[in-house]
């Protein structure tokens, strides 16, 4: 029973809201193929239509045992059941749980173990899944089956609407997953009014309008449309596999659609950018286009300001933990910051959002008790990056040791240390200087990754570069990894001593990375799982030995 005057938060009600106001524009759009003339044909859901999927949902895992509070293992591939099932899991007040398919088996069913969930909505294959490794699944009281991307539930006749329980805003919504890309994946907090803070920072900062048409090059991000009033149109993409994407169909979609907003990581963008540069298209419809995941490269933004007609591109900067904390555009980073990043200074993620309060602390690898926030560090040096705001997660799901690592309490506010690295300038503009995790400590210096890589990427062979802990002599030593743009990956041991002398003596030119002696070429970086853009940094070490 919630108290007398108790504020009754509830993700859900994004969608009913939608579903009264504008009933009849297209909610979700699920592509099931081509027609005669090769247009993408769409399953399309109205906000209506959705909203009683979500509540035919509701209802099945009403009857199935799933409650309020019930931990739920949501493995369901993007499409129509992936947001009913999600909303339908908020309007009852369970707590879906969703972690990346991508991670790998092992981690994968790590994750399943430590978060013990008690129901399993998943497709065929998940169920499958569940049966082999009965141990990771242990405790389960149901298995529901799920169809596929264009499987609908809800009987067209019926206009009876799910209940929506009694949620407050510090009640637990969901528990999703980091990527893992500089450690062991963790399963983050999420409360319902954390979900709330999110969509409104996104709908202020990006001034994004009722009736906008959304194409979430990331399955989650597809949950916060039904709040925004946008239109979602599913992608033609593999979600384990981001970087396997076809850029002709997702111009196509984004083309057709009249697509006006669009999130996707850098690595997708170059893709689509190079489609778009090959066979001289413009993509007028795109008011913004928000590429995330991983620091985005100055020479990207500048490509995509001739392909956008009117349109910007954003650039926030967040984690899982927290989202957003900043944000920079094109124009800011194109007028202000390139020439800095290029001297090794870093890149550029912005001012901070309304509500939103950063600062730099020394870096340390011990908990931090609220005496570290009262000696912040002074403009322009380096230190660890702390964030506090309304969307600021608390803790991570059964993991009380990384919880005390990583948060800092201040009375009834949270500080996150989100394991970056940067600096305030005199401007209060917050520049990113790499993962605390991924610099390299020598005995005379410190090195910092994005500082040192954005150097070496004015080289105009190098796709992008890598700095890495190196073992020298028994000490550890830095060292660039370059990899090359395809076709200027050397053909033979002279071309990959040329290339290698050139970044050499790029290097020396400047102070940040003059000290470096050892340079390595690599046909290709390992990455991250969930945007395919992050370099695992760690991993790629191990690789040049």
């Amino acid at each position: 029973m919630k108290l007398e005057g108790e504020m009754l938060v509830n993700v859900s009600r994004f969608l009913d809201e939608k579903a009264l106001s504008q009933p009849d524009t297209p909610a979700l759009m699920v592509p099931r193929g081509r027609d005669a003339n090769r247009r993408i044909d769409y399953l399309s859901l109205s906000f209506r239509e959705l909203a009683a999927e979500q509540d035919a949902w509701a209802g099945r895992l009403r009857q199935q045992g799933v409650g309020l509070g019930s931990p739920v293992l949501l493995m369901v591939k993007p499409g129509l059941p992936l947001i009913a099932l999600c909303f339908a899991l908020f309007k009852i007040g369970a707590v879906p749980i969703v972690i990346d398919p991508g991670m790998g088996l092992k981690s994968f069913l790590n994750c399943v173990r430590r978060s013990q969930p008690e129901f399993l909505v998943g497709i065929g294959l998940a169920i499958w899944v569940s049966r082999i490794f009965r141990s990771a699944f242990k405790g389960m009281r149901a298995k529901i089956k799920v169809g596929g991307p264009l499987d609908r539930i809800a009987d067209p006749g019926s206009s009876e609407s799910a209940v929506a329980a009694e949620t407050r805003a510090d009640d637990l919504a969901a528990v999703l997953f980091t990527s893992g890309s500089t450690g062991a994946p963790k399963g983050v907090r999420y409360e319902h009014g954390m979900f709330e803070a999110q969509v409104e920072a996104i709908r202020i900062q990006y001034s994004i309008q009722p009736g906008e048409v959304d194409l979430p090059m990331l399955p989650i991000f597809a949950l916060f449309n039904p709040a925004l009033g946008m239109t979602t149109v599913v992608p033609e993409i593999d979600a384990s596999r981001p970087a396997t994407v076809d850029p002709a169909k997702i111009v196509q979609a984004i083309r057709q659609c009249e697509v006006t907003n669009s999130f996707g990581s850098p690595a997708l963008w170059t893709k689509i950018g190079a489609y778009c540069r090959s066979h001289d298209i413009k993509l007028p419809s795109l008011k913004r286009i928000l590429m995330a995941g991983a620091p985005v490269p100055p020479p990207l933004m500048r490509e995509f300001k001739g392909i956008l007609v009117g349109g910007q591109v954003h650039s926030p900067y967040g984690a899982t933990e927290v989202l957003p904390v900043s944000s920079v555009s094109d124009d800011e980073i194109l007028e202000v910051a390139v020439e800095r990043t290029a001297q090794g200074e870093g890149t550029c993620v912005g001012r901070p959002l309304p509500g939103v309060e950063v600062r730099v602390l020394a870096i340390s690898e011990d908990a931090l008790g609220l005496e570290a926030l009262d000696d912040p560090l002074p403009v322009g040096e380096i230190g660890e990056i702390v964030v506090t705001g309304p969307s600021v997660t608390k803790a991570y799901d059964r993991l009380p040791e990384p919880t005390r690592l990583s948060k800092i309490e201040q009375g009834d506010r949270i500080w996150h240390r989100m394991g970056d690295l940067g600096y305030f300038d005199s401007e209060g503009w917050l520049w990113f200087c790499g993962r605390k995790a991924e610099r390299v400590v020598t005995r005379d210096a410190v090195f910092y990754t994005d500082c040192c890589e954005g150097v070496i990427n004015l080289h105009p062979k190098v796709r992008r570069s890598a700095l890495v802990r190196y073992a020298k002599d028994g000490e550890t030593a830095p060292a660039i990894v370059v990899e090359p743009e395809a076709e200027s990956y050397p053909k033979n041991g002279e071309e990959k001593t040329a290339l290698l002398a050139e970044v050499r003596e790029l290097a020396a030119s400047s102070p940040v990375t003059e000290a470096i002696d050892e340079f390595f070429v690599w046909r290709s970086f390992p990455v991250d799982v969930r945007h395919n853009a992050k370099i695992n940094r760690l991993e790629l070490a191990k690789l040049i030995g």
